[in-house]
C-alpha cells in the first residue's frame, strides 16, 4: 500500500526478494491482498457519453492518472489527437490550423496520410512587436502540410493591429482577402483555448502579444480566454469585447459555419475557458484528458 519495490520490501523485512514474492502470493491466495483492474475505457466511455448528451459535443477523453505533470497531460492529449486527426482530414479539404503552445505538441504527434488537393490554411496571425511570428507559426502549419501532402496557406499579419482601422483596411488587400476566402470555405477547424489561469502558460498570454493596457481592457470586458486570438467571456459572448476589433482570428460566428471544430485541450484550470467556448457554440468535437472531461461532466 505504500507503493514499494519488492526489493524494498525485502530490505525492510531482513528477508530475501523471493519470500517477499512468496508472501505476496499467499497474500493473493488468502484474500488478504485483492488485486483488481477497473477498465479506463469503461469510464471514459461514460464520460464520452455524459458530455454529449449534456453539451451536444463529441468528447475523445484521453484516460490517465491524476499524478501525471500537466506537460505529460498536453503530450498525452496531442498523441490521440494528432492520430484522431489523420481519421478527420481527407482529400479536397480546406484546414484551419491556430497555432499555440498545444497545437505545437499536436503538430509533432501526426500521423501522416497521403490526401490530394488539401489545404491547411493559418486561422490567425502571429506577428507581434518583438517578432513576425512567421517562423512559429510556419513550423507548425508546415508539420501539418507534411503529414497530409497538404498546401500550405500561411497568414503574415499581426496577431492583434494596433488600429481597427488599419486591420479594416488590410482586410482589403488581395493578398488578405486570398487567404480570408480559405478560410471562409474551412471544411474542419482546429484550435486550443488560451487561458491565463493555465498551468502550461498559452502562447498568446506570455509571447509578448499583450500589453498591460491589453490585460486591462480584458479583466474589464470580463474575459476568461480565447480561440484562435479572439476572446470570449463566461456566456460565450464575444463582439463587444475591444481587444477583439483588433484581432486578427475568425469571428466565432465565421468558425461556427465550419462543418466540424475540433478543440484540443488539457488542465483543470482550463475548465472556465472549455465551458465558455461550449457556450459559444465553437467547438463540435473536443480531446481532452480524463480529469478535465470528468470535471466538465459534473459542472453545473
Amino acid at each position: 500500500m505504500q507503493d514499494k519495490t519488492m526489493d524494498a520490501i525485502a530490505r525492510e523485512l531482513s528477508t530475501s526478494r523471493s519470500s517477499v514474492s512468496r508472501l505476496l502470493s499467499y497474500a493473493r491466495t488468502t484474500g488478504l491482498v485483492d488485486i483488481r483492474v477497473n477498465s479506463p475505457f469503461e469510464r471514459v466511455g461514460m464520460l464520452e457519453q455524459n458530455i454529449r448528451d449534456r453539451f451536444h459535443i463529441t468528447a475523445h477523453v484521453v484516460p490517465m492518472p491524476e499524478i501525471v505533470s500537466e506537460l505529460e497531460r498536453v503530450e498525452r492529449v496531442a498523441l490521440t489527437a494528432g492520430r484522431l486527426l489523420s481519421q478527420f482530414i481527407e482529400s479536397n479539404m480546406i484546414v484551419g490550423v491556430a497555432w499555440g503552445s498545444t497545437l505545437s505538441v499536436v503538430s509533432r504527434a501526426l500521423v501522416q496520410k497521403s490526401t490530394h488537393d488539401t489545404t491547411v490554411v493559418q486561422l490567425n496571425g502571429a506577428g507581434n512587436t518583438q517578432s513576425s511570428g512567421v517562423e512559429y507559426s510556419s513550423d507548425i502549419l508546415q508539420r501539418f502540410g507534411h503529414a497530409f501532402g497538404a498546401q500550405v496557406e500561411q497568414f503574415p499579419v499581426p496577431a492583434f493591429f494596433d488600429n481597427p482601422q488599419t486591420r479594416e483596411a488590410m482586410w482589403q488587400e488581395r493578398s488578405t482577402k486570398r487567404v480570408l476566402h480559405y478560410q471562409s470555405k474551412m471544411d474542419l477547424a482546429v484550435f486550443s483555448l488560451g487561458s491565463p489561469a493555465a498551468d502550461v502558460p498559452s502562447r498568446v498570454y506570455v509571447g509578448g502579444y499583450l500589453s498591460g493596457e491589453d490585460y486591462r481592457s480584458l479583466r474589464e470586458d470580463e474575459a476568461i480566454g480565447d480561440v484562435a486570438t479572439v476572446f470570449f467571456r463566461a456566456d460565450g459572448s464575444w463582439k463587444d469585447i475591444r481587444l477583439n476589433a483588433r484581432a486578427t482570428g475568425p469571428g466565432l460566428d465565421r468558425l461556427r459555419r465550419v462543418p466540424r471544430r475540433v478543440c484540443i485541450v488539457s488542465g483543470a484550470k482550463k475548465l472556465a475557458s472549455l465551458r465558455a467556448a461550449i457556450a459559444a457554440g465553437t467547438i463540435t468535437d473536443v480531446v481532452l484528458d480524463e480529469s478535465l472531461a470528468r470535471l466538465l461532466a459534473e459542472a453545473a
